[in-house]
């Protein structure tokens, strides 16, 4: 089985969105980039310590940031954060990405705020995970890079 976009398909099956069907030449981008990323406007210490700051002003629960430096290309660090309700986590991802457009970053990318149960916030080097508490729970990101806090960045 494949695991598509919110949906499960059989490989070869017909089940799939139009989407999906389209030849691979016609098949929309997902945000693949050749080459090195491009730069945020701010450095990954910088940007790291504006969301934090932001999320701690806005009563977010929970907050761990995680240095995936060398451990992966796409970003320097992650951020994880809960907040109590979807209105709250919406409002978060609003308030850190406006801090942050303030600060100089530019071509921050959100995903998730219509329903505001996940909100990935990318700001270049540094990516942002929003969640409600449940939904936190379930997908568990932590345990996926082996979550040790970042020591510079608390307080």
């Amino acid at each position: 089985m494949i695991r598509c976009l919110g949906c499960w398909a059989v490989e070869g099956s017909s089940n799939l969105s139009p989407e999906m069907k389209r030849a691979p030449s016609e098949a929309p981008s997902l945000g693949t980039r050749q080459g090195p990323r491009p730069k945020s406007g701010l450095d990954a210490d910088t940007a790291s310590r504006i969301i934090l700051t932001s999320l701690e002003d806005d009563k977010a629960e929970d907050i761990l940031a995680i240095d995936i430096r060398g451990k992966s290309s796409f970003a320097d660090m992650l951020v994880v954060a809960s907040g109590r309700s979807s209105r709250h986590v919406g409002a978060l991802a609003d308030h850190v990405a406006r801090k942050l457009a303030e600060a100089g970053a530019k071509e921050i990318k959100i995903e998730g705020m219509p329903h505001a149960d996940w909100v990935l916030i990318d700001a270049g080097d540094v990516v942002v995970h929003l969640f409600r508490p449940e939904v936190r729970s379930f997908y568990n990101i932590e345990k996926i890079w082996g979550a040790a806090a970042s020591p510079s960045l608390q307080s």
